[in-house]
């Protein structure tokens, strides 16, 4: 991989700096801001120290080159703030599909005796139950068996029940005590 120079270049102010410098220090901050302070040093192209390629980077530091790329570019278009505080994600503020009642209404109609001319529950009958009866507007297999998985509900099992069979010594009939008292 040759040694270019990089299509971002980061020119940090001396209070910038200072504040950086002041953070690889502290011990108080998380390893990732540490990380992120100290290649915007290395990479600050108005100081003595730095300046650094991000291939020279990336072997001191010990990360990936890609990432290096990208924490340039997000300096050069949106500053030193939005490098040091996580973005937040796309799809924070989407509401759940499956809130307590509708995810307890799920695990009733999987308990129960399945239609007329089937076995049991498939997901895609449950999905299309839960939409007839009004419990959501839509809903895919998928969200319905991740809601199942986590209430340890089986659509296999002859008995399928949210509470998880109990385990111990009062479960296993063979268990046994191998220790004899003595007087």
């Amino acid at each position: 991989m040759s040694d270019r120079t990089p299509k971002h270049k980061i020119v940090l102010a001396v209070d910038q700096r200072d504040d950086l410098e002041r953070m690889t220090r502290q011990s108080t901050i998380g390893v990732a801001k540490k990380r992120l302070a100290a290649i915007l040093l290395l990479a600050d192209a108005d100081h003595p120290d730095g300046g650094r390629t991000d291939i020279q980077i990336a072997g001191e530091l010990n990360v990936s080159v890609r990432p290096l790329a990208r924490i340039r570019k997000r300096f050069a278009l949106q500053g030193l703030d939005a490098v040091l505080s996580r973005s937040t994600r796309c799809d924070a503020g989407v509401p759940k599909v499956f809130d307590g009642p509708a995810e307890a209404h799920l695990v009733t109609r999987c308990c129960s005796e399945p239609p007329a001319g089937r076995d049991h529950w498939t997901l895609q009958l449950l999905c299309e139950e839960l939409a007839r009866l009004e419990v959501v507007t839509s809903v895919c297999p998928e969200t319905v068996r991740q809601c199942l998985k986590k209430t340890n509900c089986s659509l296999g099992r002859p008995n399928a029940s949210a509470s998880p069979t109990p385990t111990g010594r009062a479960s296993s009939p063979r268990w046994r005590k191998f220790s004899t008292p003595t007087s």
